[in-house]
């Protein structure tokens, strides 16, 4: 019988998968019988990753990258090539922020520092745009790819503080519906483009400014709850269904989405 959330045996690219969030979705994605490809800049974690899931019995390899350099990603792209012999979904998971593109309580926007300012736009902007560009070259020889991008809950609206990192996920939620209606319209409807807006989840990046040292929540984690209705924040399994269902056939003539997963921060007012 057809099985439309079956994934066992296709070839998934994640980038950044040794952060937090990314090592959860490899994991996951192993564990039900993926061939996963991990890029990352930190190849001692990346390492571990692939480790971890060997053990467990999952198939994954890892590639040290860089999601801004064009020349490394087309050769990750032939080595993945060459050992899963396809390339069926991207997972565009890198992305980050700078102290100097955020403006502090006790700021305001001529603090920017622009130099930070640019490298997160480029991180985030940049470096999903140009891996989906190199590895959307070796789906269209498959006549079928799907790629599937990270949004953020600043993306819906501005917030406070994270300048920068607001404005360039904004525009990968802009460039995931442009991408989705470029392969569609030229290349045809086996060519999917995606994106999933995590809210707030704990990660290494944002410890520090959602968390004390003792484990309580800073005044910014106090507030961001105070607008969530389910009071909390996210782990990183509760993106996993979401990823599957896009991942999957389930989600076949779905694409320039945006798919929320925010415990209902952007549905809420006061």
């Amino acid at each position: 019988m057809y099985e439309l959330f079956e994934i066992k045996n296709k070839v998934i690219v994640i980038t950044g998968g040794a952060g937090v969030l990314g090592g959860s979705m490899v994991e996951y994605l192993a564990a039900h019988g993926v061939k996963v490809a991990v890029l990352d800049r930190n190849e001692e974690k990346g390492n571990q990753l692939i480790g971890k899931v060997k053990a467990g019995g999952g198939e994954a390899m890892f590639l040290q990258a860089d999601v801004l350099d064009e020349v490394v990603l087309k050769q990750n792209a032939l080595e993945i090539v060459a050992k899963y012999g396809r390339i069926d979904v991207l997972i565009n998971g890198a992305g980050g922020n700078m102290p100097g593109a955020t403006i502090g309580p006790n700021n305001n926007i001529f603090d920017l520092k622009m130099d930070d300012f640019r490298k997160v736009v480029d991180l985030n902007l940049m470096g999903t745009v140009i891996p989906s560009v190199v590895f959307a070259e070796h789906m269209v020889k498959e006549k079928r790819g799907n790629i599937v991008n990270i949004s953020s809950a600043s993306a819906l609206r501005p917030l406070t503080r994270v300048a920068g990192y607001g404005a360039a996920k904004a525009a990968v939620t802009n460039f995931t519906k442009y991408m989705a209606g470029e392969l569609a319209t030229k290349f045809g409807g086996n060519f999917r483009v995606n994106a999933l807006c995590p809210g707030f989840f704990i990660t290494e990046q944002n410890r520090a400014l959602l968390t004390n040292p003792d484990g309580s929540f800073t005044d910014r984690g106090n507030t961001i709850l105070a607008h969530t209705p389910f009071h909390r924040f996210g782990n990183p399994e509760d993106l996993l269904g979401t990823l599957h269902y896009l991942v999957s056939d389930a989600s076949k003539f779905v694409t320039g989405t945006v798919a929320i997963i925010d415990g209902g921060f952007d549905a809420f007012s006061i």
